[in-house]
């Protein structure tokens, strides 16, 4: 009976809400969200409607949607834009595919797969400066050891493959691809050793060849993680910044100037802080749609099921 009224209290009361002990609790994980993620980005928003400038002296003054209209005119810009989804696409599609591959290797039962694994989570492992600096001993046009190898085998070598205005975009997205497969492989190996085996079982003994057992077996279990490690990777890789500074800067002439990479140029190299601040929100705009267009992908999905 007092278990009873009990309950019937919790219900008067709002059925047990969280009192000041429970947000006491959620503040230490709170607090640094509202600071280091929340607060600047409110304050980037406030910095796209004003002229604000590098040095303490210049003055800053409210300009309204001044910036936004000057962007939408600034074909520099969209040009970094549509080689930002260029490189975010020719990343993100690959390293899946690659990635998936890789996984299904890795859940096979070899007898070198411990020591496999290991060796695919090492790019993961790396700094992206640090993978940015290898690669780039691996392009040098004199002693790469790229073009050693192509001169070895009798096929040319010399050439800068970071600097030439047809290689750069292709060099830097093949070091992307490198770089992020560990993490994508890493989530599939997890979704794929989620499947029961059981089902694969009984699709063999069913008589269905390899194939078959992937698209009917392995890949609906695996869908789920496939779509969200994709959505996800196509949001980073539109962000890269770290990566392709360090290979290329955005060059040459541009090719590899990717949006992250114009407004951090137009921030710290021109001191134009309200106008990169801008290009900020708009990117922003852009990834919150990416992310509502996934998320409703998924909302209706599960509604299907």
């Amino acid at each position: 009976m007092a278990a009873v009224a009990e309950a019937r209290r919790d219900r008067r009361t709002g059925g047990g809400a969280a009192g000041p002990g429970a947000w006491f609790l959620v503040l230490p994980a709170l607090i640094p969200i509202l600071v280091l993620s929340v607060g600047p980005l409110l304050y980037g928003i406030l910095l796209a409607f004003t002229d604000a400038q590098s040095g303490r002296a210049a003055p800053t003054t409210w300009t309204g949607v001044l910036n936004f209209r000057d962007l939408l005119h600034d074909t520099l810009f969209w040009e970094s834009f549509r080689i930002g989804l260029v490189w975010a696409v020719g990343v993100t599609v690959p390293q899946f595919l690659l990635a998936l591959g890789l996984a299904l290797l890795l859940d096979q039962n070899l007898w070198f797969r411990p020591l496999a694994r290991a060796l695919a989570i090492v790019p993961w492992a790396m700094p992206e400066v640090v993978v940015g600096i290898m690669w780039r001993l691996v392009y040098n046009p004199d002693a790469g050891i790229l073009n050693e190898t192509l001169r070895h085998l009798g096929l040319g070598g010399g050439r800068d493959w970071l600097s030439g205005l047809a290689t750069a975009l292709p060099a830097v997205i093949v070091v992307g691809v490198w770089a992020g497969m560990p993490q994508t492989t890493v989530a599939l190996l997890a979704g794929l050793q989620n499947t029961p085996r059981e089902l694969h079982e009984a699709a063999a003994v069913d008589g269905a060849g390899a194939w078959r057992r992937f698209r009917t077996v392995t890949w609906p279990a695996l869908r789920p993680v496939a779509l969200a490690v994709t959505a996800l990777n196509l949001i980073w890789n539109f962000n890269s910044f770290a990566l392709v500074y360090v290979l290329t800067s955005g060059g040459p002439g541009g090719r590899t100037r990717l949006p992250m990479l114009f407004a951090y140029e137009e921030a710290f190299r021109y001191g134009q802080f309200g106008y990169a601040a801008a290009m900020g929100c708009v990117m922003v705009a852009v990834i919150s749609v990416l992310l509502a267009v996934f998320l409703a992908g998924r909302l209706r999905g599960g509604e299907d099921a």
